[in-house]
């Protein structure tokens, strides 16, 4: 085969993998899926009807910790924005952004993220998570990261979650990510399956800093926060290594146990 007909059948070759990728692409964005929540179809991971119900919620939350506040609590009183909890034991972390409550059928977006590859949920989560930062006054973060998994779990899941929703929230806010910045250097046992003292001491040491955050303010992203022990753990790890100010940003919040 002489040097022109090479090339002409290279040519051919890279001109058919970038057709069948456009062709995957304008798939995608224009032939609907089913929305996460009420099944209808959507072009979309969640509909816009589902994505105007679910996201809106009135609760004012602790501005520390993202647990619900009592009713009775107004938003413009600055002497009332943390739990009592958060009053007494301060954690680690300074503020935490949540965007709704975990439960039905808000965990199922948590699900498919998180056990069924569903990536399409994180840049959804992010999305809202942007909007939420922008609606309060915190400070902007310097660098991003998610919460790791142990090298077994991300191995065995092919994926880390948290960086399915922190990747695409750094794009949106214009901050650097960093998916290395933290290391799970024990295999804990799954935070679900635990209770609150056990929580804290299956993870108080089991995380460590790989980039230097001196001086730093870190935003940790994480799928659901429930007790909130490995996001203090994190931040307490964050804080000993000099890192200046630890906001989580966390798609869905467990109310108290």
């Amino acid at each position: 085969m002489d040097v022109a007909a090479s090339f002409a059948r290279v040519a051919g070759t890279r001109f058919y993998v970038r057709a069948r990728r456009a062709f995957a692409r304008l798939g995608n964005s224009a032939l609907p899926s089913q929305c996460a929540l009420c099944g209808n179809l959507s072009q979309s991971v969640v509909c816009p009807g589902c994505d105007e119900s679910y996201w809106n919620e009135p609760r004012l939350r602790c501005r520390t910790c993202a647990l619900p506040m009592p009713a009775f609590r107004r938003e413009d009183d600055a002497s009332a924005r943390d739990c009592a909890t958060c009053l007494d034991e301060p954690p680690w972390f300074n503020a935490t952004l949540a965007l709704a409550d975990y439960r039905a059928p808000l965990d199922t977006l948590a699900l498919d993220l998180k056990f069924r590859a569903r990536l399409g949920t994180g840049d959804a989560f992010a999305r809202h998570l942007q909007a939420r930062f922008e609606d309060n006054d915190l400070p902007m973060p310097d660098v991003i990261a998610p919460v790791p998994l142990s090298r077994k779990r991300l191995i065995a899941r092919g994926y880390n979650q948290a960086w399915a929703i922190a990747k695409p929230l750094s794009k949106r806010l214009g901050v650097r990510a960093d998916p290395m910045l933290l290391k799970r250097t024990i295999d804990t046992a799954p935070q679900s399956k635990l209770d609150l003292d056990t929580r804290r001491r299956n993870v108080g040491n089991a995380f460590e800093v790989n980039n230097i955050v001196r001086g730093l303010h870190v935003g940790i992203v994480d799928d659901v926060m429930t007790s909130g022990a490995t996001l203090d753990a994190l931040a307490r790890t964050l804080k000993q290594s000099g890192a200046r100010r630890v906001t989580n940003f966390v798609a869905l919040r467990t109310p108290k146990d």
